[in-house]
């Protein structure tokens, strides 16, 4: 190609995007802890308490709870970048698309609930996808559904995750379309 068209080498990748990408002679690693980061300095959460899971296990969100609203252009914000960093956090896949559901209408539990992913991201900055060198291939997949998950509508939210080896290529977190 460099014969045809201009153009620079500039070595191994190891940031694009806001991923840092680590290769080695083992595999790829590929994070976003830096990201991660500036989005706790962006919303004041730098210095925060790190807890060990995304959610309370078995909390039910709701659109109308009697809290009070909240700012709904820092929430959108908020919930767009946890968004954008289930690029390589497929544990924050599930929470930050219940935390979308609630972008019309953002109430001071779902404010709330999005500030505990926060506190969870700091703990957890480190992690990432791990793409390690094999010779043989092993592919697994995982499925799950809550059950009623969505208090609204009475839908139910299903997921899976496939992975070649030990790195995931393939995941999702969606509302089903019917009530189940």
């Amino acid at each position: 190609m460099q014969s045809e068209f201009e153009m620079t080498d500039l070595g191994e990748m190891t940031y694009f995007l806001g991923m840092e990408i680590n290769q080695s002679a083992d595999g790829i690693f590929v994070c976003q802890r830096k990201y991660a980061n500036e989005i706790l300095k962006k919303f004041n959460m730098e210095n925060c308490n790190p807890v060990s899971t995304p959610l309370v296990q078995n909390q039910k969100l709701c659109r109308e709870d009697g809290a009070s609203k909240v700012d709904e252009s820092m929430y959108r914000n908020l919930v767009g970048c946890l968004l954008y960093l289930t690029t390589t956090r497929l544990d924050l896949m599930y929470a930050s698309s219940l935390l979308s559901r609630f972008m019309n209408e953002p109430r001071e539990i779902h404010f709330r609930a999005a500030k505990r992913v926060l506190r969870y991201i700091k703990g957890s900055a480190d992690l990432g996808i791990w793409f390690r060198k094999s010779e043989k291939f092993n592919l697994v997949g995982f499925t799950d559904s809550d059950w009623v998950g969505s208090l609204d509508d009475m839908r139910s939210t299903s997921g899976y995750v496939f992975s070649l080896n030990s790195g995931a290529f393939c995941w999702l977190s969606k509302k089903q379309e019917n009530v189940a």
